[in-house]
């Protein structure tokens, strides 16, 4: 993004999280040496935090792996609501798992949310928990219908919701569902307690090891990145977004998108509630308290990863349906946040496959993190310390419902196919000396196809583009100024280095000089 795009825009030059950028994380160590465990944790968010935090409290050994710094990913990028209404998503459920587990996959969400929520008084965690009421609302006409069949399996699932129309809220929607008695906070204050709690009862936390591999013999080998130093454990949990150990083929049954925000100074009034529309174009509101105002959380314009519009464009939707309804007087923060979505839309959490038993593996979120990855840990703190968990079945790694499954797995496996191909042969027209200041874009060099970023001063930064996980052509993201795959999601900063999975292995960097 151009200085000229910042004032002409008013959006924040550099995308920061405001949960990043006002707390602060004590620095833990690179693991350095073999080490042994009881349960070794792949990936330092909100699941695997939540699973060490209920693991030490029975007195295991248990270390966290992460491969960047603790709750830099996608936890620290979320809109933090912490409600059960995810979307107009429970008549769906309920036709392709049937009554009683779409009964379970609400009970599994509200115990976690619950639990978050008596955890936070009992313990009088300072993190903005504050009790809203949730509404899911349409745009158009013709999703009525969509949203009544929603209620009567609100009612058929004795969830409690209720009809509304209009929305307290000056958005376009012709109608909603509200759902009473779901909370937001500020996440990462939130995890900052389990965080030093977790600590404080003996979980060790190793920051800048990359994961490469689950080794099996009598026990479980992590390994980590070019030969390092491993940890022997008993039990091992992935929960590093995308599954970095994939022995299951999670890539095939996963895909990626991103999703945006902006933190905006209103100019009017805001009537209070969490809002989300089901239908496009997908907006997202809830308000937060910073530095002493009320401040409204836009989020939305969801798109496959790597595959949206010029991302800038996408904060730049949203500045504008912030301006419609509520008006701004100023915006301080703009980020984005990746998330995994299964392909009947309910979370995997379990063991990682039939043949791994005490390999677990915790995604799929499907942009509930607060809730479902609380649950993930519930859930595989009980499977790992031998107890029943009666909302275990619906989200076994191991089910496979034809409908939806099977249409949604061809789809997505060929629109993979499709990416891989067209980046192979897309023809490039841009060289490097195309190329401006802070400006990145897919270039021609040395006769072949590569990733060129120039920064403010004018060094360039040269990649090869080929995706390190399964061989895709990575895309320049100029809202985040990063590499990003359209096949599974992995992406790379400006340099080439590793942001998020399942990539573990940097992109190849190119001589700038030739």
């Amino acid at each position: 993004m151009s200085d000229n795009q910042q004032s002409k825009t008013g959006l924040p030059p550099v995308p920061e999280s405001l949960w990043r950028a006002t707390h602060q994380f004590d620095a833990y160590p690179k693991l350095t040496e073999d080490i042994t465990a009881d349960v070794a944790i792949i990936g330092a968010g909100i699941a695997g935090i939540t699973t060490a935090y209920l693991l030490a409290q029975t007195g295991m050994r248990v270390v966290v792996l992460e491969a960047g710094k603790v709750l830099d990913g996608t936890t620290g990028h979320t809109t933090a609501k912490v409600s059960v209404q995810h979307g107009v998503i429970f008549d769906e459920i309920m036709h392709h798992f049937g009554q009683e587990q779409a009964r379970m996959y609400y009970e599994g969400n509200a115990d976690a949310a619950k639990w978050m929520r008596n955890l936070v008084k009992e313990k009088q965690i300072d993190c903005q928990w504050a009790e809203e009421d949730a509404y899911v609302y349409i745009q158009s006409e013709e999703n009525i219908k969509k949203l009544e069949i929603e209620l009567t399996a609100y009612n058929k699932l004795n969830i409690p919701g209720e009809w509304v129309d209009p929305l307290p809220i000056p958005v376009p929607a012709r109608a909603g569902i509200r759902m009473l008695g779901q909370a937001r906070f500020d996440p990462l204050a939130y995890l900052h307690y389990l965080l030093d709690s977790a600590v404080k009862q003996g979980v060790q936390i190793y920051e800048h090891t990359t994961v490469t591999d689950v080794e099996e013999d009598a026990s479980l080998h992590v390994r980590t990145y070019g030969d390092g130093p491993s940890v022997t454990a008993e039990h091992v949990v992935v929960a590093s977004h995308f599954p970095v150990y994939d022995p299951g083929f999670y890539f095939t049954r996963l895909h990626a998108e991103r999703s945006y925000a902006v933190l905006v100074e209103p100019e009017k009034p805001y009537a209070g509630g969490m809002y989300i529309s089901d239908d496009t174009p997908y907006r997202s509101l809830r308000t937060v308290l910073h530095d002493g105002k009320e401040l409204i959380l836009f989020g939305g314009e969801n798109h496959k990863t790597g595959q949206g519009i010029c991302t800038f464009g996408h904060y730049e939707r949203l500045e504008q349906f912030a301006a419609e309804t509520f008006g701004i007087r100023n915006i301080p923060f703009r980020w984005s946040a990746q998330d995994l979505i299964s392909i009947d839309k309910v979370p995997y959490i379990g063991p990682i496959t039939g043949r791994h038993e005490n390999v677990y593996v915790a995604t799929g979120f499907a942009k509930w993190g607060m809730t479902t990855g609380t649950m993930a840990g519930h859930l595989l703190a009980d499977r790992i310390t031998g107890r029943d968990n009666p909302h275990a079945a619906i989200f076994d790694p191991a089910r496979f419902k034809a409908d939806p499954g099977m249409k949604h797995f061809i789809v997505e496996n060929v629109n993979v196919a499709k990416e891989l191909i067209s980046g192979k042969v897309g023809i490039v027209h841009k060289k490097v000396s195309d190329i401006g200041e802070d400006e990145g874009a897919v270039v021609r060099h040395n006769g072949k196809r590569a990733g060129a970023y120039k920064d403010t001063s004018g060094k360039l930064f040269l990649v090869d583009t080929t995706c390190t996980h399964l061989g895709c052509e990575v895309e320049w993201n100029e809202g985040e100024r990063s590499w990003d795959c359209p096949c599974h999601g992995s992406r790379f900063d400006y340099a080439g280095h590793v942001i998020e999975g399942p990539a573990v292995e940097d992109l190849k960097v190119l001589d700038a000089q030739e």
